[in-house]
């Protein structure tokens, strides 16, 4: 007897066979007080709708409104089973394994982040360190950290909704890190995430390298608007955005950043504030900003608007490299090696940078709402990696505006944010949010873009 389309009973192939009973009672439909069924089961939809043309939470949990999964606690393990998901993730009324895999690596972060973290005392997460090492936890449970192997993971970031030629270009760069061995880390999404997974796979298969590496890190807030591609082989969901963020930055040993929208924006700035703070001045960090020959006015805009909000200096730590994917691919493999040279000298370690300071307000989570955005201190009469991360926080409003589903409905019962600060630091910021909604940076395209912010000048 055929199963009922979208329907299917699943076990865990080796990432994970056993749960507490209070675990599994905290994930069932019954326990939804504490919300952990809940980020369970939007994590879950995000998994399984892959291919999604939306990028609006509230659009995709409302179109599957029916969904359902449940944790079935056997005396040989769990199980999980799944109601009326999305057709996609099947093939002939089997779920994909690729993504049978990422579903049982949400439950072993949502289940860790809960019983381990939340409840954890040990963890002060009013102090940095704390919050890295919350981090670091995070990272081992998941099993991305890997010792003994030298660094050659490179992280990519850029927009789910590029172009053709964008996307054609990102693949190419990760065919050129994968005939060089290079493995892979994006926020797992599709276009400028999948591109460069695609392409990398394929120079991973002709140097004959069986074991790719396809890390993709996400949290619960973004990633129904960007559901994880089924060439992630590792998926870690992180509490929040800034330890996401900080998950980027500790496991990354290069980065390449292909254009994007404010989502990238937001990514661009967070780093750049990293390696603005002068105690990172001596850590080499290989970061590129490449597209194909059309996106080169989108990067001259990204350039001038670092420029006017944080100075010449900040652009010393980037190079641009338009339509030329070898080159692109050289320069970080170049990169990779001065930051393998710089741990070895200075005992890091290759699998999570310890060295690197990340300050709190790069880490404690942002909340985006009226209050707190109106608040943001956008004026350069403070040192630039702070007004970095107040830009960063900015960004981060508007991406909850435009794609999470608490965003759209904040604006929906508030109106738009109002995103305030010195004359010539709005004036940038407009011009530069208006090309990215003239580019169809802001939403996928086909759809009019109602922006979620207005701008004041104080």
């Amino acid at each position: 007897m055929n199963k009922p389309e979208g329907n299917a009973r699943l076990t865990p192939r080796g990432q994970m066979d056993i749960l507490s009973q209070l675990e599994v009672s905290q994930l069932k439909r019954g326990s939804e007080a504490d919300g952990l069924y809940q980020t369970f089961r939007r994590c879950a939809l995000a998994v399984l709708n892959v291919d999604s043309d939306t990028d609006d939470a509230l659009e995709v949990l409302e179109q599957y409104r029916d969904f359902d999964i449940r944790v079935v606690q056997q005396a040989r393990g769990i199980k999980l089973e799944i109601e009326n998901a999305p057709a996609s993730a099947f093939v002939d009324g089997e779920v994909i394994k690729g993504i049978q895999d990422q579903l049982f690596a949400v439950l072993r972060d949502v289940s860790y982040v809960k019983n381990k973290i939340d409840s954890n005392q040990i963890f002060n997460v009013d102090t940095s360190e704390g919050i890295t090492n919350v981090v670091f936890h995070i990272l081992r449970n998941a099993r991305v950290l890997v010792p003994e192997i030298e660094p050659n993971l490179v992280v990519c970031w850029g927009g789910h909704s590029i172009g053709r030629e964008e996307y054609d270009y990102c693949k190419e760069v990760g065919y050129q890190l994968g005939l060089r061995g290079i493995n892979i880390c994006t926020g797992c999404g599709p276009g400028a995430m999948k591109a460069p997974m695609k392409g990398a796979a394929i120079g991973h298969n002709k140097q004959r390298i069986a074991r790719g590496r396809f890390v993709g890190l996400t949290e619960p807030g973004i990633i129904a608007a960007e559901s994880p591609n089924p060439i992630v082989n590792e998926l870690v969901i992180l509490p929040d955005i800034e330890k996401r963020l900080e998950a980027f930055v500790r496991l990354g040993h290069g980065f390449l950043v292909f254009p994007g929208g404010v989502g990238t924006a937001e990514e661009i700035l967070y780093l750049l504030g990293i390696l603005l703070n002068p105690e990172n001045h001596r850590i080499p960090f290989p970061l590129i900003m490449t597209g194909p020959a059309g996106s080169r006015e989108y990067f001259e805009r990204i350039h001038d608007f670092i420029e006017l909000a944080l100075g010449r200096h900040a652009q010393e730590y980037y190079t641009i490299i338009v339509d030329d994917p070898v080159k692109a691919a050289r320069e970080i493999e170049a990169g990779l090696e001065t930051v393998r040279n710089f741990r070895r000298e200075h005992s890091d370690a290759y699998y999570f940078n310890w060295l690197l300071n990340v300050d709190l307000p790069f880490q404690q989570p942002f909340v985006p709402n009226h209050d707190n955005v109106a608040a943001l201190c956008l004026n350069r009469d403070q040192p630039a990696h702070l007004l970095a991360a107040d830009l960063r926080c900015a960004f981060s409003a508007i991406v909850s505006g435009n794609v999470k589903a608490e965003g759209i409905q904040l604006i929906e019962e508030r109106g738009p944010f109002e995103i305030s600060g010195s004359p010539e630091i709005m004036q940038a910021l407009d011009a530069l949010l208006h090309d990215f909604v003239r580019q169809q940076r802001m939403k996928v395209p086909g759809k009019r873009y109602e922006p979620c912010y207005y701008l004041r000048k104080r």
